[in-house]
């Protein structure tokens, strides 16, 4: 409690520093947030029981149930496999179906990965805006001292040196949840975009293996 309060009364003492950290974390965490939410929603779908669905209706040559499962959940995965499966729809090629589920993809996977990379930028500058109004602190706090009697000196430079150090304090409280949220959201975007490309393999693949129940 002794350090929240002394950071708290640091803001008065060092405004520009300590408001720049705390717009940092609002901005951080509006993005953690967003990111958060669209990859939940995004990962909500189950990818091995989605493309069960999908093949069953690949396999008894059915591409308007296939296209309606597809359309029953928007999300980079389901938007993918319907990319291939409309090209089969419109008698394309097998060189056709695959660029039409590449371009598909190359929309789809930087939103996942959209602004991640942010929330680890936004935690570097949190500690280096923490140093910096650290740096700017001691310094100002020897400048003080300069003209001060010798018996006064050791108790005013350890006080500014105390107040200093709250701006890396509050530098690192905003740093450390920051880049904690950059590797969970990193790891999960990952986990989707590698399911991504997985189904858009496998239904490729099994769409090649049963082309000929689409020509009945």
């Amino acid at each position: 409690m002794e350090l929240f309060a002394s950071i708290l009364k640091n803001f008065a003492i060092e405004p520009l520093y300590m408001f720049s950290i705390l717009g940092i974390s609002f901005l951080g965490a509006a993005v953690a947030f967003e990111r958060i939410r669209y990859i939940t929603a995004a990962s909500s779908i189950k990818k091995d029981d989605f493309l069960n669905r999908v093949n069953q209706q690949i396999l008894a040559g059915n591409l308007e149930r296939a296209l309606a499962v597809c359309s029953q959940t928007n999300s980079p995965l389901t938007n993918i496999v319907k990319a291939g499966l409309l090209a089969v729809a419109n008698h394309k090629d097998v060189e056709e179906v695959q660029t039409a589920m590449d371009a598909v993809a190359l929309r789809e996977i930087p939103r996942i990965e959209k602004r991640t990379s942010l929330l680890a930028l936004l935690s570097n500058l949190a500690t280096l805006v923490g140093l910096l109004g650290t740096i700017a602190g001691l310094i100002g706090a020897f400048v003080a001292v300069a003209g001060v009697s010798p018996a006064e000196k050791a108790t005013l430079l350890s006080k500014s040196i105390s107040m200093a150090m709250n701006c890396t304090a509050f530098g690192l409280m905003v740093a450390i949840p920051l880049l904690a949220a950059y590797g969970f959201i990193q790891t999960r975007a990952q986990e989707l975009v590698d399911d991504v490309h997985e189904a858009a393999v496998t239904t490729l693949n099994f769409i090649l293996a049963n082309k000929d129940k689409f020509n009945r």
